[in-house]
């Protein structure tokens, strides 16, 4: 039987909670949620199961571990946990602590790793199960996996499938850290250097027209919803921008970035650096004119 104590929050969390609960073989001894966002859902997860929820504003403390000591966990799980685990607390139980990273490390390191993915115009992006060490997700690689990205995708459809394969990715590590098949790989042996992105934040949302039709399409499918989606400014009010098509073989040519070239039957036309794209999903409480520009 492997004991472990999970540390979570949002679908990701819920997503590998199910597959952790229907093997026979492992134990939840208890559950941790973020202390200054509670996810309610995983919450009632635990108390359907009979689970102890242990709340604490520093996982760090001796007065939370001296309070989950009784648990004798074998192995401590993170996934999209949001306080910083310091090497006491990573090396209490004795399989030590690992983390479900959407991201292919040692690149994409960080923060908001789908929306620089997109943004980034990357063809595919990576789950990575590692242990946990002091630094930002630098430990051991246990477990990675791939998948594609197409010109379908968007924000929401890498959601999507990251939920499913970050609780794929972490089961089938913690599985092989159970009956002891893990074959560590170290960050350093793929690139000394690897790659950090920074979290995204108020204004990262606001459209550069002067940017190629191609960085456009990407910048805007990174946002789109559930995300804040693309922002600008047209006649003084803000448009948002949801969704907009690259216009494949537009000859590169010079005009005002931004300006609104001519309707369409499903949106309008924008000109961009070199060509131009077709916005199709957008909320804007004014009327869309050719030849306004949007800034």
């Amino acid at each position: 039987m492997m004991k472990i104590g999970y540390f979570g929050d949002g679908p990701w969390a819920h997503e590998a909670f199910y597959k952790l609960i229907a093997d026979e073989t492992i134990e939840i001894k208890f559950v941790t949620v973020r202390f200054d966002n509670r996810d309610h859902k995983l919450i009632a997860l635990a108390e359907k199961y009979s689970i102890p929820v242990e709340l604490s504003e520093n996982i760090n403390s001796d007065e939370f571990l001296n309070r989950i000591d009784k648990y004798a966990v074998d192995l401590f799980v993170s996934m999209s946990f949001n306080q910083i685990f310091k090497a006491r607390t990573i090396n209490y139980p004795p399989q030590k602590t690992i983390n479900c990273h959407a991201g292919k490390l040692p690149y994409y390191r960080g923060r908001n790793i789908l929306n620089w993915a997109l943004i980034n115009d990357e063809k595919e992006f990576g789950i990575t199960v590692h242990y946990v060490d002091e630094g930002i997700d630098t430990g051991d690689i246990i477990l990675q996996k791939s998948y594609p990205i197409t010109d379908e995708d968007n924000y929401e459809t890498l959601l999507h499938r990251a939920y499913s394969g970050c609780a794929d990715t972490l089961y089938e590590a913690i599985k092989q850290i159970q009956n002891g098949s893990v074959k560590c790989i170290q960050q350093a042996s793929i690139d000394l250097i690897g790659m950090y992105c920074g979290m995204r934040g108020p204004g990262d949302e606001i459209i550069n027209w002067n940017s190629t039709s191609r960085e456009l399409f990407n910048f805007v499918r990174a946002i789109c919803k559930p995300g804040p989606m693309a922002t600008s400014m047209l006649n003084g009010i803000k448009i948002k921008i949801n969704k907009v098509r690259e216009i494949k073989g537009a000859r590169k040519y010079i005009g005002k970035p931004g300006q609104i070239l001519g309707k369409s039957e499903h949106g309008f036309y924008v000109k961009t650096e070199d060509t131009f794209i077709e916005v199709l999903e957008y909320e804007y409480d004014g009327k869309i004119r050719v030849g306004d520009r949007i800034v």
